[in-house]
């Protein structure tokens, strides 16, 4: 990946004259069947043009409580672009239809917010790397049509549900009007995201990009990586996900419950829980007072999740309030 960073032919992004960027915008967009694509620095920034080509100021789009763009973008949607935001709940971070049907605002009212547009995560990194189904995705058309609002699926890990599920990219870019989807996650590039759509969208927000400081120059140095991940670092994936299972069943975790690379726990001390697999040598998030989450990816290989199964398992163990404890 590096080699072919160095060896990128390269231009000005910002005028639109890099030749890799141009490539994988170019080929991402065919993947998906998207008319364009915009490369961006982040998924968080992907995400909010994505978001703001759909809802203009003061209007709202619909999301899962856990999802990124309500839970961990800093507000963003709304600090720049006064987009607000409400949520169903799901316990794995799907469709609640009978819910969003219930909470749609339409443009009508003098008081209440309108909805402008439904986003769905997939794959859902809060609730441990869920596919949701395409079926439930497409539940939402008929809604979506009717009140001809937008349809955004955050697609930083869609690489992992096209592999876990089988499912083309293709019918994941038919199934919403605008696409995200992330690089530096399981692809394994060091920076950038895209996001994908009609390209009176995808030019509308090549414009947003650079009023938020998101132009590049020779960018290609970074589209480059991508190019390298969509040739070598989709299909191994599965690798991720078999080594999320090995995490889960050494944690006490049932592995049919993991579909991709994501294992969260439920602890009784979280903090208590990382530091005590930090200093066995093993790195890990939480998320919570009482969550961890477990990411697996192309730097960690078989060897190394065996090792870092029973550290974790160990550090669960030592962890455990004593019995009769407090």
């Amino acid at each position: 990946m590096r080699a072919a960073m160095a060896a990128a032919e390269v231009g000005d992004d910002v005028y639109g004259e890099d030749p890799t960027v141009r490539a994988l915008e170019e080929r991402v967009a065919d993947l998906f069947g998207k008319k364009a694509a915009l490369f961006t620095p982040t998924g968080s920034m992907a995400n909010l043009l994505a978001v703001r080509a759909l809802v203009s100021p003061g209007q709202e789009v619909l999301c899962e409580a856990q999802a990124h763009i309500a839970r961990a973008e800093l507000g963003a949607h709304g600090a720049f672009f006064g987009v607000t935001m409400r949520t169903w709940s799901h316990p794995r971070g799907g469709v609640d239809l009978p819910a969003i049907e219930a909470m749609f605002a339409p443009d009508l009212s003098p008081f209440f917010v309108a909805t402008k547009a439904i986003s769905v995560e997939c794959t859902h990194n809060f609730a441990g790397g869920r596919v949701v189904p395409l079926a439930e995705i497409e539940s939402l058309h008929p809604l979506v049509e009717r009140h001809d609002i937008g349809l955004h699926v955050d697609g930083a890990r869609i690489w992992n549900a096209h592999v876990a599920s089988g499912v083309p990219l293709a019918d994941y870019g038919r199934a919403c009007g605008v696409l995200t989807v992330c690089l530096s996650k399981g692809l394994g590039a060091p920076v950038g995201s895209l996001v994908l759509g009609p390209r009176r969208m995808i030019d509308e927000a090549r414009v947003w990009r650079k009023r938020l400081g998101g132009g590049m120059r020779q960018a290609g140095v970074l589209a480059a990586a991508g190019l390298h991940a969509l040739d070598h670092h989709v299909e191994r994936l599965a690798d991720d996900h078999s080594h999320a299972r090995l995490l889960a069943e050494a944690c006490g975790v049932d592995p049919a419950e993991v579909e991709t690379n994501i294992v969260v726990l439920d602890v009784p001390d979280a903090a208590a829980v990382v530091a005590a697999a930090r200093d066995a040598g093993v790195l890990v998030s939480a998320l919570g007072e009482r969550t961890v989450r477990l990411v697996t990816h192309l730097d960690v290989s078989r060897d190394q999740a065996e090792v870092a199964a029973s550290v974790l398992a160990k550090a669960l163990a030592s962890t455990r309030p004593s019995a009769g404890g407090s």
